[in-house]
């Protein structure tokens, strides 16, 4: 409350919550939500476009349950940058700051775990299962996030290193923390002066009080969900993962990373698609706009869809697409995002924005701004340097 206050936070905005689906490996922007029916044999894909229950807007053939509730979210098109390595691209989208080898940026999640307030007892940043990106940066180790280290199966109570008590009860985990409290009294003085270990001592105290909660637990157990809500996904790994967000954000958490890879299509692409990705996105991502939305979480949770880059619009010899990071799709939803509408537009061939670029700095200033956050706060790294959140890049208007 104090930072908001100050004026660093907005009470009054709308997204109290966001969820970060990251497609790692760069999914195709011309066989998913921005095809191009009359670009040329050596650029045009094999899919067809589909109508959405959006007039005007098209997508793959494969995501039909998208398309019916394409009203729910808004396509970014033309969003450009340069960054054509998996790890460099990655970086940038999941920080909204263009890598320095000066320093290192926090991620999202970590920015919203510092500045948004969970309760005591539920962690405030999740990561299902893990992120190889999950970088706290300068900010420190207290903000990083709870990994689930697994995927959760449908119908099931989710097993959590951590959280699960195995052959222990409460009582000892109690004497356990009592004997931790006293060596950190005995080493106080040490934790104070070093951020590291000061951070790991606030992470265990939280992770303490979480292995007390029945919340969290309850939270993590999908057979507590009912049963109009589970018939929205699948039993695929990805679509329970979405079911899971819904019930974290629902119990308080602030942020939650989801994630579904094999989208490095450079053979094999439209059967790599048609087959295992396209299918997997489809049910997971409209099970979660749906899910959101009757249980009444969709205004108040923003989502941010993207992978690290594009692909190439031409298609090469092994009937794949390259790395592309010149044109490229997000998907924005929840948090009083405008849902049901195209911003941006990529040329004729996908080959780049055909007016307007819409860069990734734009779309994290856009997401700041749907959870209350100002993009240009400044924080301060351990030697004193102020850091914008995201240094450059301009809200999005049209879709706030």
């Amino acid at each position: 409350m104090a930072l908001a206050h100050a004026g660093e936070l907005k009470d009054n905005a709308k997204g109290k919550a966001a969820i970060f689906v990251r497609l790692a490996g760069g999914p195709s922007h011309m066989d998913t939500f921005d095809l191009k029916p009359n670009a040329p044999d050596t650029h045009r894909g094999e899919f067809k476009e589909i109508r959405t229950n959006v007039p005007g807007v098209r997508f793959s053939e494969h995501l039909p349950k998208l398309a019916k509730c394409a009203d729910k979210f808004a396509i970014l098109r033309g969003v450009s940058h340069t960054l054509a390595a998996h790890a460099l691209g990655t970086t940038y989208l999941a920080t909204g700051n263009r890598p320095l080898p000066s320093i290192q940026f926090p991620s999202y999640g970590s920015v919203v775990s510092k500045l948004k307030e969970a309760p005591k007892d539920i962690p405030p940043y999740v990561s299902i299962p893990r992120d190889i990106n999950n970088t706290t940066g300068f900010l420190g180790l207290e903000y990083g996030p709870f990994e689930t280290g697994g995927s959760p199966r449908a119908n099931r109570r989710m097993d959590v290193r951590g959280l699960t008590l195995r052959g222990i009860t409460l009582e000892d985990v109690e004497r356990r923390q009592n004997m931790l409290q006293r060596y950190d009294n005995a080493f106080a003085s040490l934790g104070s002066s070093d951020q590291t270990v000061a951070g790991m001592d606030k992470f265990s105290q939280r992770a303490y009080d979480m292995i007390r909660s029945n919340r969290t637990r309850d939270a993590f157990d999908l057979t507590k969900e009912s049963a109009a809500i589970t018939r929205n996904f699948d039993d695929q790994s990805f679509s329970q993962s979405c079911l899971l967000a819904t019930r974290l954000v629902e119990a308080g958490s602030k942020f939650v990373t989801i994630q579904l890879g094999g989208w490095d299509t450079h053979n094999d692409n439209w059967n790599r698609l048609k087959t295992r990705n396209l299918p997997a996105l489809d049910a997971g991502l409209a099970g979660l706009f749906n899910t959101l939305e009757d249980k009444g979480l969709l205004g108040s949770t923003t989502v941010f869809v993207t992978g690290e880059f594009g692909r190439t619009p031409k298609i090469n010899q092994r009937t794949g697409r390259d790395h592309y990071p010149r044109a490229m799709f997000c998907l924005l939803a929840g948090g009083g995002i405008q849902g049901g509408q195209v911003v941006g537009e990529s040329d004729a061939k996908g080959e780049g924005p055909k007016d307007r670029k819409i860069t990734p700095d734009d779309v994290a200033a856009t997401f700041y701004h749907t959870l209350g956050i100002n993009h240009r706060q400044e924080f301060h790294t351990p030697t004193g340097r102020p850091v914008m959140i995201t240094r450059y890049g301009n809200v999005i208007r049209e879709l706030v």
